[in-house]
């Protein structure tokens, strides 16, 4: 059964070559977000390794983070916690800078976004080199949460993230390539 959905959500991953940039392979998953019960079945896949396991919060990494971050926390009954990018979030943040394949980049929170000993459950929809999510475990911790674990739509296996993410627990992918 769980292979029949992963091969039905696969079949709706387009490869977009040379984009953003020449030699890249992008992951469109557009195709499944417009279907519905494919866009149901995957919040499902990506939430129910984490239920039953008390979390408050789901936090989404901009942009696409968002998408699934937001159908997650419904599905589990969490809150929801927006990472963005520099000067998108109106009181206090933390922030954290972060290496990207050519230069830097910036996320922020807001600082009052979780509080100690509150389970959070880290959500994006792909996993490559594992910088942004790195970078918002970051954000997490410094305000005393517990990250219980994170969960993806795509994980990019050949680039290893998920050793670099391991100290900061559970790595959970639906789809694999």
């Amino acid at each position: 059964m769980q292979a029949e959905a992963t091969a039905r959500l696969a079949s709706l991953i387009r490869d977009v070559p040379d984009f953003p940039k020449p030699g890249i392979v992008f992951k469109d998953f557009t195709p499944l977000l417009a279907d519905p019960s494919a866009l149901a079945l995957a919040v499902e896949l990506m939430a129910n390794p984490f239920r039953g396991r008390k979390i408050d919060l789901v936090l989404g990494a901009e942009s696409r983070g968002f998408i699934f971050g937001i159908a997650i926390a419904q599905s589990l009954s969490a809150g929801f916690v927006p990472v963005r990018k520099p000067g998108k979030l109106p009181r206090d943040v933390h922030s954290v800078d972060y290496a990207l394949e050519y230069g830097t980049d910036r996320l922020e929170m807001h600082a009052d976004a979780a509080r100690p000993g509150q389970r959070v459950l880290m959500v994006d929809d792909l996993l490559a080199t594992g910088g942004t999510m790195e970078a918002a475990c970051t954000l997490v911790e410094k305000t005393g949460a517990q990250i219980v674990g994170m969960t993806v739509l795509i994980e990019l296996e050949f680039l290893n993230a998920r050793a670099k993410l391991a100290r900061h627990g559970e790595v959970h992918s639906v789809l694999k390539f």
